[in-house]
């Protein structure tokens, strides 16, 4: 029977491993769609603000009810998930508790782990009260209708069940060690520290021994299934953060927010026209290919470098962004949220494409106008309060840059107000309807 159970076990895990790096795979697929682009620069800076940011929550903490919250959570469910190698250990060669060899060091490992997860269970409470009950604003945007809300939802009742699932599983291995159950009794003593699940064990009291070991089984079963179905989950989920914001912060920008970076083609024009010995007329060099001119900016997902597809998949939807949009909060059209939820909806509907004809064909749509509205991107002040204000050095600014650039460079289709502005600036150096020669009249004036 034992052998019947860990052939099973191998296959339960082999099967969701080898499903998260199919999901994995098709993730740097999607990715690669995007242009590339080189954040190779400062390794060190780099690792810093990653260990600052994304390990260290720094950005988290500046709202601190949510940012400790969540603290809380993110290093319980990081930590208790250590104890997941143990359960894999002895799935897979049928042992029990392996690392009770520890002695005194396990009984300190069990002990912080039960501690941990009643913090997570006392923490995933309350971010769902605060999601359903509060009516806190940056939740109730349109948004998070529907699926977004359900999906943050589904991750609050798993992380629950887990943690209770947890905590019986400890729970019933502890009075079947009480007990002097085989399999489950060691010579030296209990094994581990039981500060949480010992309080259960009224409920589990005139328990049969095989009583008991259906109950640790059943949740000894149920929680090693369920983290790995978690993992498969997160493909689907905003909570694939989790695991992107580490590259998504290592990679964020490290030159100044409000920087605006050159057009390779247009800064090449221009040096034409500084140059008194250049000829605009010349033909290409020998070997020299003139090739397709460079598309301005960006109508669809492949105009966006792969930082940019990036970003979207890591997004937590957590909404910071928006709620400091000043264009939000006046009542405008514009959310950064929404504009990285529509990235990551417009790749993976390409993604799906691929996966069913084998490449991309063209579905007659694109990420300007079927997902963001030219409205949404001309409401943005351009202020970085959204790139300031994410917690993982998410940038929905330059995803809006470069589509504003498309439809200026490409489409001539500023608003009528900036193009007049253009206008003036070309004619007069400024923005103003004046002509430069009476650009002082205003000094001349008593």
């Amino acid at each position: 029977m034992q052998i019947v159970a860990q052939i099973l076990f191998i296959i339960a895990l082999v099967a969701g491993i080898g499903f998260f790096a199919r999901n994995i795979k098709r993730v740097i697929r999607n990715l690669k769609l995007g242009k590339e682009v080189d954040r190779s620069d400062n390794p060190g800076e780099r690792f810093a603000k990653m260990a600052r940011v994304a390990m260290g929550q720094s950005k988290m903490v500046k709202r601190p009810i949510a940012g400790l919250l969540h603290i809380v959570v993110y290093v319980g469910f990081i930590i208790i998930n250590i104890e997941v190698l143990e359960i894999v250990i002895d799935g897979v060669f049928g042992t029990h508790r392996i690392f009770a060899f520890l002695g005194g060091f396990y009984d300190v490992l069990i002990f912080s782990f039960e501690i941990l997860a009643f913090l997570v269970f006392v923490g995933v409470i309350v971010f769902w009260i605060r999601r359903n009950a509060m009516h806190i604003k940056r939740f109730l945007s349109k948004e998070l209708k529907g699926w977004p809300k359900n999906d943050a939802n589904y991750i609050l009742y798993f992380e629950m069940v887990l943690m209770i699932l947890f905590l019986t599983m400890n729970a019933a291995d502890y009075q079947l060690q009480l007990n002097g159950a085989d399999h489950y009794a060691s010579e030296a003593g209990i094994m581990g520290s039981f500060p949480i699940s010992q309080y259960l064990l009224p409920l589990l009291d005139g328990l049969s021994n095989a009583t008991l070991i259906i109950i640790e089984r059943a949740a000894w079963w149920l929680h090693i299934l369920g983290i790995l179905f978690f993992l498969n989950y997160l493909y689907y989920s905003k909570h694939l953060h989790i695991i992107l914001a580490f590259p998504n912060v290592y990679l964020s920008k490290l030159t100044p927010q409000g920087e605006f970076d050159n057009l390779e083609a247009v800064k090449k024009e221009v040096e034409l026209m500084m140059d008194p010995n250049a000829d605009p007329f010349a033909a290409p060099a020998e070997g020299e290919d003139e090739g397709e001119p460079e598309k301005f900016g960006a109508s669809d997902i492949f105009d966006l470098n792969q930082v940019q597809l990036l970003n979207s998949y890591t997004c937590t939807e957590c909404g910071r962004c928006t709620s400091e949009c000043p264009a939000n909060q006046t009542g405008k059209k514009l959310s950064p949220r929404k504009i990285m939820m529509d990235t990551r909806d417009r790749v993976e509907e390409i993604g799906e494409i691929i996966n069913k004809n084998g490449k991309f064909e063209d579905d007659g749509k694109q990420l300007l106008d079927d997902y963001i509205t030219r409205e949404e991107l001309w409401a943005c002040t351009t202020c970085n309060a959204c790139v300031e204000a994410c917690p993982i050095g998410i940038d929905p600014l330059s995803i809006i840059l470069d589509m504003r650039r498309y439809l200026v460079m490409e489409q001539s289709a500023a608003p009528n107000e900036l193009a007049i502005a253009m206008t003036n600036i070309e004619n007069n150096g400024a923005p103003w309807p004046y002509n430069q020669m009476d650009r002082l009249n205003w000094a001349k004036e008593k």
